[in-house]
């Protein structure tokens, strides 16, 4: 067997769970490969033999782990989410990571059982969000401004321009915390307001919560939607198992 063609361990995420649970097949860059369960205690990492390389984070590959995930919590109650992309050297090895990480699965597992991760983006319409920021008379003054002097000469009336719509934008997203982020949280086992992406985005949150409760939480979503759908878009995603409120670092190291 040539360098290229070694074997290694991809791992999916960890489970509670005390039998050899079996997840089905995956397809990984166009190869079927089984999944299998390397156990320890109670605790299981959810596997499949790969070759060993660098798996790049493209959408078939992002999409393919992600799917496997959901066929594991389909089954299973108690997931440990595991970042994409971790191949082991061996079986060996993952046991080794397993028995290293169980001190912190012994403590997760209460927490996360039964729980799940639901994913909540919130983007301003183009057309209200200007809107919102014309409505300030400080901007008018100053476009007007900037607009009767020459490149060099409206430099820094373009900072404050620039600096006046950055104030507007960051009273509309503190507005979109209180009416659509608080109410949600509370309603949340627990709750995460991450950094937004894009100039457009006004709220990037994560919740936890009980999987019984997801109907009640989608109302409570909806509702928050039909008052504000005339300004924002809502991206409302999952279930997921508990991504940004687990931190488990994966390195094969002593206790």
């Amino acid at each position: 067997m040539s360098q290229q063609d070694k074997m290694g361990i991809y791992i999916f995420c960890g489970i509670q769970t005390n039998e050899d649970d079996e997840f089905g097949t995956i397809k990984m860059e166009g190869e079927e490969r089984e999944t299998f369960t390397i156990r320890y205690k109670d605790a299981a990492m959810v596997a499949a033999e790969v070759p060993k390389k660098i798996y790049h984070p493209n959408r078939e590959n992002l999409m393919m782990h992600q799917n496997a995930v959901s066929d594991v919590m389909a089954q299973k109650d108690t997931v440990i989410p595991i970042s994409f992309g971790n191949v082991f050297q061996s079986r060996e090895d993952v046991e080794a990571l397993l028995e290293n990480l169980y001190p912190q699965f012994e403590k997760l597992f209460p927490e996360i059982k039964g729980k799940i991760e639901l994913g909540l983006k919130v983007i301003g319409k183009k057309e209200w969000l200007e809107s919102k920021v014309n409505e300030n008379p400080d901007v008018e003054v100053m476009a007007k401004s900037v607009r009767g002097k020459s490149e060099a000469a409206g430099y820094y009336d373009r900072i404050k321009l620039g600096g006046i719509a950055q104030q507007m934008f960051a009273t509309i997203k503190k507005e979109v915390e209180a009416e659509v982020f608080a109410p949600l949280e509370e309603s949340a086992e627990a709750a995460k307001a991450n950094d937004p992406l894009g100039d457009k985005m006004l709220l990037n949150a994560s919740f936890l919560i009980d999987r019984g409760k997801e109907e009640q939480f989608d109302e409570k979503v909806n509702e928050a939607h039909e008052r504000w759908k005339d300004k924002v878009d809502f991206n409302y995603t999952g279930p997921w198992p508990a991504y940004n409120f687990v931190n488990i670092r994966l390195k094969v190291e002593d206790s």
